[in-house]
């Protein structure tokens, strides 16, 4: 698999990852990544819309829409910052978050970068998105602290302004209000996953993005160590931010 392919590339409504780092669902769905070199993807939601081999592509959800979004996709000439933000603001409408909350909360908007880069993968075995000097820096930090007799594993890179508003969407319906929500995820477009620099990190045995992560070896070895390969603490106890203690999230700088 060549380098340069290990990309994921964004787009307002898709982003397209290489195939080989999808997988398939079903027998003709894991024929065509077979056979083509890129998945693009819905990224509200993670839905397969099509395959592609450059301009060519493949529907796996054919309508018209689909049809023609994947068209503006693939002719675009690519995503800038200024367009990542440009539906935030309906997001936080629609969650009915405040105007000033970034000012209020000491939250920078952040913009989702037009590419970012495959760096390995996470606990659950799905591909880990990174900005590539943030992903270097992580695995390096990671292969330091395993000689060190620590595992250090990812559990969350990127994530889109579309997938942070799904979160807020699924937490909604098991009858969490959004004050609620808020004090464990940030509104879109405020959180540090969106930059592709932020990761949360777990270990072995140990429940995923839970504050008792700050009882572990892991824990200790990074607050001792994590400064020293650019990562810090971003949400500490106390923090100005009103978001809880997480003991899990680091944030490249």
């Amino acid at each position: 698999m060549k380098r340069e392919r290990l990309t994921l590339i964004n787009g307002a409504l898709i982003e397209s990852i290489p195939a080989a780092l999808a997988k398939g669902r079903g027998n003709e769905t894991r024929r065509l990544l077979a056979s083509h070199e890129c998945l693009l993807r819905r990224k509200a939601d993670g839905r397969f819309l099509a395959v592609s081999t450059g301009s060519r592509f493949r529907l796996l959800l054919r309508n018209a829409k689909t049809q023609h979004q994947c068209e503006s996709f693939l002719g675009n000439n690519g995503f800038t910052e200024a367009q990542s933000i440009k539906s935030v603001q309906a997001m936080l409408d629609y969650l009915g978050v405040s105007n000033h909350y970034g000012h209020e909360h000491d939250l920078a908007l952040t913009p989702e970068p037009s590419t970012l880069s495959f760096t390995g993968f996470d606990r659950y075995q799905r591909p880990l998105w990174m900005q590539e000097n943030a992903g270097k820096a992580w695995l390096k930090m990671q292969s330091a602290a395993l000689i060190d007799g620590i595992t250090l594993e990812a559990i969350s890179g990127y994530r889109g302004h579309a997938y942070q508003l799904g979160i807020f969407k699924r937490k909604l319906a098991r009858g969490q209000s959004v004050q609620e929500i808020l004090k464990v995820n940030a509104a879109p477009g405020y959180s540090e996953h969106h930059s592709g620099r932020a990761i949360d990190i777990g270990t072995p045995n140990e429940p995923p993005a839970e504050e008792s992560f700050e009882n572990t070896e892991a824990f200790a070895w990074l607050m001792e160590h994590a400064p020293g390969y650019g990562f810090r603490l971003s949400y500490p106890r106390n923090n100005p931010h009103d978001i809880n203690y997480e003991p899990w999230h680091w944030y490249y700088l």
